[in-house]
C-alpha cells in the first residue's frame, strides 16, 4: 500500500505526518528544552478544560488505564469507598482496579445500551453514606455511550462526594469546562482525541483536594501527588519520561489549537460519525445504540446476520482494503466497532464505508443487515 492503514479504533489513532515527524529527534529527559515542552503541554491541557485557576494537571507514563489507577489511588483515601457507575467494559475495569488497590468499592449497574441515570446515582448516594467518591466513564466506548457528566457532577457536588471522571475517549472532543463542572480528578491520554500517540496519560486534580492526597497512594510510580510536587519543584519527571510521546503530543496540541480547539474537533468527529452512519445504513448495517445516547467517538454495529459472516475474516478483508476496524466489546450480542476519531475526515470515512462494502463482497455477503 502507498499509505498507512487508517485506524478506525478508539486509540491508538491515525496521526498526521507532522505528529509523526516530531518523534524523529532524541531528547534528554533532564534537558531544559524537554522540560520546556513538558511545561507547555501541561499549560495547554489546563487551558482546554478552563482549569487554570481550579486544577493542576499531572502527566504520567503509560497507557490511559495507568492514569485511571493512579488517580484512584491518589485521590481516594485508603479508608474511602468508591461507587462505580457501570454501563460497560471500561466501567468494570475501573471497579476491578479500585478493588485490587484495596479500596472498598460498590457498583451501580446500568444496561450497556443506556446512559447512566443521575437520579439513580442520587438515590444510591442517599442510601449509602459511606461512599466518598464516584467514578464515571464519560464516554463508555464498550458500546459508545455518552454519559451525562454535568448532571452526575451536580449530584456528587450536592451530596458532597468526590468525582473521578475517566474522560479518556472524550477529552478534546466533547465539551468539559472545569468552571462549570466540579470534579476532583479527570483522566485522559495522549493517544485519543488530541490525536497524539499512545504512551502518556494525564490527570487533572482539583487544587482544593490535592494537599490531602499526600500518602494515599500505595504505589511509588503512580503517586500523582509525589509526581506533581517533584515536577513543580524541578520541572522534571520523577522517572524516565516517554520523551518522544511528549513532543508528539505537543505537536498534536499545536494542530488541535490551529484547527479551532474542542468545538472544531467535535464538529469534524460529528461529521465523521454522520458520514459513517449514513454509509453503513445504505449497506444494511444497524447501529447498536439509540442515537440519543451515542457519542460521536466510536459506533457499535450489529454483526451481519448472514451465516458466512465471521469477524476475523471481515476484519482481514477490511484491513486489506486499507482500514483497521475494532472488535465488539459486548458479551451478549455479536457486534463490531468503528471509530470516528483521529486525523481523518469525511473523505476517509467514505472510503471506510467503501472498504466495508468490498469486504462484504469478498465474503459473498450481500447485506450488512443483522439477524434480529
Amino acid at each position: 500500500m502507498d499509505r498507512d492503514r487508517i485506524l478506525l479504533t478508539p486509540g491508538p489513532l491515525t496521526t498526521t505526518l507532522r505528529t509523526k515527524l516530531a518523534m524523529l529527534r532524541d531528547w534528554g529527559s533532564w534537558d531544559a528544552d524537554f522540560n520546556a515542552v513538558t511545561a507547555r503541554v501541561r499549560k495547554s491541557l489546563l487551558k482546554i478544560v478552563h482549569g487554570e485557576d481550579s486544577h493542576v494537571v499531572v502527566p504520567l507514563q503509560g497507557s490511559g488505564t495507568f492514569s485511571v489507577e493512579a488517580a484512584v489511588a491518589t485521590v481516594v483515601p485508603r479508608d474511602g469507598k468508591i461507587l462505580v457507575l457501570d454501563n460497560g467494559a471500561y466501567c468494570k475495569r475501573a471497579a476491578r482496579l479500585a478493588t485490587l488497590m484495596g479500596r472498598d468499592c460498590a457498583v451501580l449497574p446500568f444496561d450497556d445500551s443506556a446512559a447512566v441515570d443521575p437520579k439513580a446515582v442520587d438515590a444510591k448516594l442517599a442510601s449509602d453514606p459511606a461512599i466518598t467518591h464516584v467514578i464515571l466513564i464519560h464516554c463508555e466506548t464498550g458500546a459508545g455511550v455518552q454519559n451525562p457528566l454535568a448532571e452526575v457532577a451536580e449530584v456528587c457536588a450536592r451530596r458532597g462526594k468526590g468525582l473521578i471522571v475517566d474522560a479518556m475517549s472524550s477529552f478534546g472532543a466533547l465539551p468539559i469546562d472545569a468552571r462549570e463542572i466540579r470534579f476532583d480528578a479527570l483522566v485522559a491520554a495522549s493517544g485519543k482525541c488530541l490525536e497524539g500517540v499512545p504512551g502518556m496519560g494525564f490527570v487533572f486534580v482539583r487544587k482544593a483536594v490535592l494537599e490531602g492526597c499526600a500518602g494515599n497512594s500505595q504505589s511509588l510510580a503512580m503517586d500523582l501527588h509525589d509526581q506533581h510536587v517533584y515536577m513543580e519543584k524541578t520541572g522534571q519527571w520523577r522517572f524516565t519520561p516517554p520523551t518522544h510521546v511528549v513532543v508528539a503530543l505537543a505537536e498534536a496540541i499545536a494542530q488541535f489549537e490551529e484547527e479551532g480547539g474542542q468545538p472544531a474537533r467535535l464538529a469534524r468527529y460529528t461529521d465523521n460519525y454522520r458520514t459513517l452512519i449514513d454509509g453503513m445504513s445504505r449497506l444494511g448495517f444497524m447501529p447498536f445504540l439509540d442515537p440519543a445516547v451515542q457519542a460521536p467517538i466510536i459506533v457499535t454495529f450489529h454483526a451481519p446476520g448472514d451465516s458466512r459472516y465471521d469477524f476475523k475474516t471481515f476484519y482481514a478483508f477490511a484491513r486489506a482494503h486499507g482500514f483497521v476496524l475494532y472488535p465488539g466489546k459486548l458479551t451478549q450480542v455479536d457486534t463490531f466497532r468503528v471509530g470516528c476519531i483521529g486525523a481523518i475526515g469525511r473523505h476517509e470515512m467514505e472510503q471506510a464505508v467503501h472498504a466495508v462494502e468490498l469486504a462484504l463482497q469478498d465474503m459473498g455477503i450481500s447485506s450488512g443487515a443483522p439477524a434480529i
